[in-house]
């Protein structure tokens, strides 16, 4: 059994062999002869030994501390944190040059820490290597489980799973209980998730359900601390220490889970109507497909879609809701536009939604403040240069959106919630950009506007995503008023606490706790 004692003597001893490694790394590269080429790396702020540029990440998100930096000493920086590499981007025309112009360069991501110690390992879809098997992953999501022609299909299903939203927020409205709304979205979007791909929803089942959630928060905040641990260079097996065997035991029980869903729709057989498990387990079963793919590769993309589809979305629904109540002149613009199109006899619908451009207008404002991967991770596949920089092969890039899109020089007033830049009216929109949801689009598209990334490996879950929280939103706006529940430290009376808690995405500091009170029902004849 080792004590807190032989502990420390560990770490100790791994400090001085950290320590001397890079004593002799430095002596080496001081007194070597061999020529090299004259290289020209983008700027680098100050650095301090050891840790390199690790004590300019002063706040508790790292899009933040990434914003200041670049404020400071420009839109395209060499950062060293600990061992790692990393190229900070934090400009629209750097932006451009990662997510089109070099895109093929930067398709990489890099492999998770510790990968090959865990049950999945990089076998899932989002942070797979670029090549045959992402491209092919890429292609069935495309063409089979975001088509239009399955969008369309599944359209119900996301009205059905709406409806039950709101009956549970009017119990607790007529109950007067507050509720914690992220909690209640995030039903509703894993629930949603799980239709699509699997034909079933997770609230047939409340305790596989309420499982299901926690584990995906699990892993969430598991893999943040794991990866983290890079940039502790020989050290950082200590991440994997404290964090690993956490993490694994998860992804065990996910993989159990998945396993089981996985047998279930075998033992259904051949159906007529195939969803998107289905239509994987078909080509696992192929001998003649054009990509064999593996079990773990199936549970592995599946795991991908439930965090991805279900995180992102909530986390942009809450903001979303949580800069409406404290903006009331705003929600009232969003509820008068609601029932100027829908009336007062019916739930609004996803057709509704084309015909609400100040609710549309709202959402993106939320995702420009608040996108859902504030800083999009690359991977350099091969030597380059960025506006005369030379870019090495194998740096991991990071593309800061959340800085971009408050960039002053872009937008005005960037930090404040003013949805009406986003009107064909407003002179913040251009003339020479069209803000869609796909992005600003022009004849040389720039990226002011990415709240889901660039490029091939832009998010390809972004147009179901938007119809959800559109949908969701209008209904909450529609059907509630809201009163803050319990308050956040500094919180003031009846506003929400908007402060951003630590994580790779941009979750909510305190819990979104609401008192819904009802508005309009929907489930009422009015007769």
């Amino acid at each position: 059994m080792v004590t807190i004692t032989d502990a420390q003597h560990y770490l100790l001893y791994f400090l001085i062999c950290y320590l001397s490694t890079l004593l002799l790394r430095s002596l080496f590269n001081k007194y070597s002869t061999k020529p090299t080429p004259q290289l020209y790396p983008p700027p680098s702020p100050p650095a301090l030994p050891v840790i390199g540029h690790l004590h300019h990440l002063t706040t508790a998100h790292q899009a933040i501390s990434f914003q200041n930096l670049s404020t400071k000493y420009g839109p395209l920086l060499n950062l060293r944190l600990g061992a790692s590499r990393m190229l900070l981007v934090s400009s629209a025309s750097m932006a451009t040059e990662i997510f089109k112009t070099q895109d093929l360069a930067f398709a990489d991501r890099p492999a998770f820490a510790f990968a090959d110690e865990l049950p999945y390992g990089n076998s899932g879809f989002f942070g797979a290597e670029y090549g045959d098997y992402w491209k092919f992953m890429k292609k069935i999501c495309m063409t089979e489980l975001f088509a239009p022609r399955q969008l369309e299909r599944s359209r119900n299903t996301r009205h059905v799973e709406i409806g039950k939203a709101c009956k549970k927020l009017i119990e607790s409205a007529e109950n007067k209980e507050v509720v914690d709304l992220g909690g209640e979205l995030m039903k509703l979007t894993n629930n949603s998730t799980c239709k699509m791909v699997m034909s079933t929803s997770c609230s047939e089942n409340g305790d596989e359900a309420a499982r299901i959630r926690e584990m995906m928060m699990r892993t969430l905040g598991l893999a943040t601390k794991v990866s983290y641990g890079d940039v502790l260079g020989p050290l950082k097996r200590l991440g994997f220490w404290l964090y690993g065997k956490q993490l694994a035991e998860v992804s065990l029980e996910f993989d159990e889970l998945l396993e089981e869903m996985l047998k279930e729709h075998e033992k259904k057989g051949e159906r007529k109507e195939l969803d998107f498990m289905d239509l994987l387990l078909k080509v696992y079963q192929d001998d003649q497909a054009e990509l064999k793919i593996t079990r773990t590769q199936i549970k592995a993309f599946l795991l991908d879609l439930f965090i991805g589809g279900t995180i992102s979305s909530t986390e942009t629904m809450q903001w979303t809701m949580a800069e409406l109540i404290n903006h009331p002149d705003i929600f009232n613009k969003v509820r008068q536009e609601i029932k100027s199109v829908v009336g007062n006899s019916r739930l609004v619908e996803e057709t509704d939604i084309p015909n609400l451009p100040y609710l549309q207008a709202v959402v993106k404002e939320s995702l420009r403040l608040y996108p859902p991967s504030p800083v999009v991770i690359r991977k350099c596949r091969q030597n380059c240069k960025i506006k005369g920089f030379d870019i090495p092969q194998g740096v991991m890039v990071a593309t800061n959106v959340y800085a971009i899109m408050r960039d002053p020089e872009i937008w005005d007033s960037p930090n404040e919630f003013r949805p009406e830049r986003f009107l064909a009216s407003s002179n913040q929109v251009h003339d020479s950009v069209e803000y869609n949801d796909q992005g600003p689009q022009t004849s040389e598209q720039n990226f002011n506007y990415a709240p889901f990334g660039g490029g091939r490996r832009r998010c390809p879950g972004s147009a179901v995503a938007l119809i959800l929280v559109n949908t969701a939103i209008a209904t909450m706006v529609q059907c509630f008023d809201w009163k803050v529940g319990k308050k956040g430290d500094g919180n003031e009376a009846n506003k929400v606490n908007m402060e951003i808690g630590a994580g790779i995405s941009l979750p909510m500091a305190y819990p979104l706790e609401l008192l819904p009170i009802i508005h309009f029902n929907p489930f009422v004849s009015s007769i």
